[in-house]
């Protein structure tokens, strides 16, 4: 028996897919972000553990961004181009995840550089791929996006708690262990990564100079100049508070107070999109950044160091929600893998290398202050470049109006 499309039975049918499209898509988010719960906090303190100074961590930290750059972009215009992003999603997981096994039996600086660039060249492309899967199940109902995002924040600070203690009782060897885990379900989950049910998109070099224009490319710079601020964040957190006498179980606390903020927002980010747009949310995150890491360089209390991590709900949660939507609205049909693996590779990817690469620099001679200190000059520059470009292009739109 057919139903008609428009029949209960089918409704429902088709809310169940619908439903567990998401589910899958929200498995996924927790996995790769439960494994970067274990990558961000912990894989630089075991380089540093290994006898690597802050120049080869910058170094080795800055090449897995440079890879993203390169590797996630490539990735991403065969999928648009070939409509095979399914395809190439589970095959960049499943390399990744045997290249990374290749850790476990080298431990000198020059061998894990070598493991580094490989690994990145697959694992590059993964999140921007799982970006694009989600905005388009959510199809019309983008705005919810954090909600499903947030199951990876969830998993992100359950392993940043659980490791945190296990470091206490075993070997650092086995965050390697924690990785890995992680890679090989992300891999086997992915298998079950549903298609897209979208019309046949535009040709793809149709839309390609969408992303010259001026307003994607301040966007891009802006959100640049903001992951570059996060360099000293992300890459040495972990050792400063080592250095301030903290012990592994109050450095994983502070990871996941992070987390616990970013996670509220995330849940309550349908209600914040409804009322703010995503250009106001993304210029009211620059200069709360630039109080956050002028205020992590100066304070040294443990109670002051956990009430500034509540800071990430919004330079972090809100940010990286805001500038998922936001390029998924610049980007035209067709390209919307593309769009999301700019994104990525300009803020997570060059980004980052910069900060991994200025902030180990600045860390080794200059110290933690400084370094914090250039990154709320840089958050500060961004902030002021994007607020002002967003009012002169609000001015032209009501001009030509």
């Amino acid at each position: 028996m057919r139903f008609s499309s428009n029949s209960p039975k089918m409704r429902v049918v088709i809310d169940q897919d619908k439903q567990m499209a998401r589910w899958n898509i929200s498995i996924q988010y927790a996995l790769y972000f439960g494994t970067m719960g274990v990558f961000l906090p912990y894989f630089n303190l075991y380089c540093y553990h290994l006898g690597f100074d802050g120049v080869q961590i910058g170094v080795l930290s800055s090449l897995r961004s440079l890879i993203m750059v390169l590797f996630s972009l490539t990735w991403a215009a065969l999928a648009d181009r070939y409509h095979k992003r399914r395809f190439l999603y589970i095959l960049c997981n499943l390399f990744s995840t045997f290249v990374f096994c290749f850790f476990f039996f080298f431990d000198t600086f020059w061998s894990m550089f070598i493991i580094t660039a490989f690994y990145g060249i697959f694992y590059a492309p993964i999140i921007a791929f799982l970006e694009a899967f989600s905005m388009d199940h959510l199809a019309g109902q983008k705005r919810a996006y954090g909600a499903i995002r947030a199951w990876g924040s969830i998993a992100f600070i359950s392993v940043v708690i659980l490791l945190g203690w296990l470091l206490k009782r075993f070997d650092i060897r086995i965050i390697l262990v924690f990785i890995l885990a992680g890679g090989g379900f992300l891999t086997l989950v992915s298998l079950k990564t549903p298609e897209s049910a979208l019309p046949e998109p535009p040709p793809f070099m149709a839309n390609i100079n969408t992303f010259f224009d001026r307003r994607v490319l301040v966007f891009l710079f802006c959100a640049y100049l903001m992951l570059v601020s996060h360099g000293a964040y992300y890459a040495f957190l972990s050792i400063y508070l080592e250095h301030l006498g903290f012990d592994s179980g109050f450095i994983g606390f502070a990871w996941a107070t992070a987390s616990i903020a970013e996670i509220i927002v995330m849940v309550k980010s349908k209600k914040f999109f409804q009322h703010l747009s995503f250009e106001r949310i993304l210029a009211f995150s620059f200069p709360v950044a630039a109080l956050r890491w002028v205020l992590l360089g100066t304070l040294r209390s443990g109670v002051a160091i956990l009430l500034l991590q509540i800071l990430h709900a919004v330079t972090y949660g809100m940010f990286h929600m805001a500038s998922i939507l936001y390029m998924d609205h610049l980007s035209p049909e067709g390209t919307k893998t593309l769009g999301q693996s700019i994104n990525n590779a300009v803020t997570y990817g060059l980004g980052l290398m910069t900060g991994f690469f200025v902030s180990g620099f600045l860390y080794e001679r200059a110290g933690a202050q400084f370094s914090f200190l250039v990154s709320a000059l840089i958050a500060l520059t961004g902030g002021a470049v994007f607020s002002g470009f967003s009012l002169v292009h609000r001015r032209q739109v009501r001009a030509n109006d």
